[in-house]
């Protein structure tokens, strides 16, 4: 076992990052297209579920090719008895000279939509499931340019469709990667083409910046330093945003003492980013803030050995507000956004900071350190307060911060702590849209309390037991937020996906990307209306 861990590692350490970030785009997720390549083209079509056997309840698109081809698709259909349920597929050959296959799908009952129960639109994430699975069922059989029916819904076509052929395969061997696939949208029976594929368009962006999340969080972190994330980042958006990379010595003149407490036990250099998107003027921006521990080993007290590898990804915060910007800055949203992302290693050494420390935060409070593993608070806190000076009209912030809102809610939400009604509503009806759900949790004086009783300093960064990690590690957070709309997702649940997620294949999931940027999208609209 150790003898072949050794071998991988060394593997690793030879390859060139720049080489293989030109080759392969690793951030865009795209890949190179071979014009002299021979293209099997495919197409997708999709019917609603029906219990009869003699009829097919066709989507809009599917009817019309039916017609084109003579029928030929329903006759198929109609042959097996056995009516499509959602999320069931038929694949068909030779109905039509231009596709080599057909597949269908089945997106469910027609008309179904919001479910009170689930707090999500089962019509579109229906839509992404069975769509999702089609394209990459077809992959499977060699096609490598697939046509997908809108299905009624052209925007959760296009993401369910582009987040399931992600992968993060770039280190792998050229034979082991994935086949590049070309997607478009069949708007060839559509009167409003136009329209169609703007909404095509938006889906794809939506996804994108999802997968450029997700793609962050599976860099190993011997490639993806602080430094580098940096890099990426600013490589990225430098066209709509201005990216302003901060190092430690910025860090230090700010007293930002909790945050670089964290970084003092890695050789990393700590670098903390500031980002500006401006689709309109504004003195009263929107603040993102994400926690970018690119990796955790807990420090002093440090975490077991089995599992973390996936401490890589202990960054999510981070990466899901880079994702966000690259999606609002290609849709060109009208709004003012500023993104604050303080970048670090959690590490232990001889100047990694003890338990029982005391540090102080950039507004002056003191806080004891007593576990060095809920670190994410303490660079998010430096992070809180820096972002109180652009008078934010509404402060989100994001981080994998807690294990115990895993245990609380697994992967079926991102837990949600705010002091504003108005903004948990906002970001609950952007999640029904993106069908990636958010879960309220409570931000009671009851634990507050648990981190002001301090022995040694202003705040402890541990709660004192195990009981209600997740709201006292809030109600730490709390501590450096004045602003009257402060929104904080702990997404430590749904970091990753084992198949909770139909439309995410297994890994880092990049979660809850598109909810945030619905969330953006909404607050644009209201503040130019």
């Amino acid at each position: 076992m150790a003898a072949s861990i050794v071998k991988r590692v060394s593997r690793v350490k030879k390859l060139n990052v720049s080489h293989i970030s030109a080759r392969y785009k690793l951030l865009t997720g795209s890949r190179h297209f071979s014009t002299s390549k021979q293209w099997n083209k495919a197409l997708v079509l999709g019917v609603y579920e029906n219990e009869s056997t003699d009829s097919i309840d066709f989507t809009g698109t599917a009817r019309k090719f039916d017609e084109k081809a003579d029928g030929k698709i329903s006759q198929l259909l109609l042959t097996v008895k056995k009516p499509l349920k959602c999320g069931k597929t038929r694949t068909l050959h030779a109905v039509d000279p231009e596709f080599s296959s057909v597949l269908v799908t089945c997106i469910g009952k027609r008309g179904e939509g919001y479910d009170e129960l689930e707090t999500v639109d089962k019509g579109r994430e229906s839509i992404r499931a069975a769509v999702a699975k089609a394209v990459l069922q077809l992959r499977e059989l060699g096609e490598n340019e697939i046509e997908v029916d809108s299905c009624g819904d052209t925007e959760a076509s296009a993401e369910g469709c582009h987040l399931a052929l992600f992968s993060y395969d770039d280190l792998k061997a050229e034979k082991s990667r994935k086949p590049a696939v070309r997607i478009s949208c069949a708007t060839r029976y559509s009167q409003d083409k136009n329209s169609m594929e703007k909404e095509w368009r938006k889906g794809a962006i939506l996804a994108e910046g999802q997968n450029l999340s997700r793609r962050l969080m599976e860099m190993p972190a011997n490639l993806l330093t602080p430094t580098k994330f940096a890099e990426i980042v600013k490589e990225q958006l430098a066209d709509k945003c201005e990216v302003l990379v901060r190092d430690k010595d910025w860090a230090e003149s700010m007293k930002m003492g909790s945050f670089l407490s964290v970084a003092r036990g890695s050789v990393e250099p700590p670098v903390f980013l500031e980002i500006e998107y401006k689709g309109r003027q504004s003195d009263s921006p929107l603040a993102l803030v994400g926690k970018g521990v690119t990796f955790d080993t807990g420090g002093i007290s440090i975490k077991p050995s089995q599992g973390m590898d996936a401490m890589r990804g202990d960054m999510g915060g981070a990466a899901c507000v880079a994702g966000s910007l690259l999606s609002v800055s290609k849709l060109q949203l009208p709004v003012h956004v500023k993104a604050f992302i303080p970048l670090c290693e959690n590490m232990p050494s001889g100047s990694a900071t003890k338990p029982g420390d005391v540090v102080t935060a950039m507004n002056g409070k003191t806080i004891q350190v007593d576990n060095t593993d809920a670190e994410g608070r303490l660079i998010l806190a430096d992070a809180l307060c820096y972002s109180e000076q652009f008078n934010p009209s509404l402060i989100l912030d994001m981080a994998t911060l807690t294990g115990a809102i895993d245990v609380a809610l697994g992967a079926g939400a991102a837990g949600v702590f705010t002091n504003s009604e108005n903004m948990w509503n906002k970001l609950q009806k952007a999640s029904v849209r993106s069908g990636d759900r958010v879960w309220r949790m409570p931000l009671f004086n009851h634990y507050t309390k648990k981190i002001t009783e301090c022995q040694l300093a202003d705040l402890n960064n541990i709660g004192g037991s195990r009981s209600g990690g997740a709201c006292t590690a809030a109600a730490f957070l709390k501590e450096f937020v004045n602003n009257k709309n402060w929104l904080h997702l702990d997404i430590a649940g749904v970091m990753s996906n084992s198949g909770d997620v139909a439309y995410l294949g297994k890994g880092m999931s990049g979660r809850p990307t598109r909810t945030v940027i619905e969330f953006i999208n909404l607050m644009s609209k209201e503040t130019n209306n």
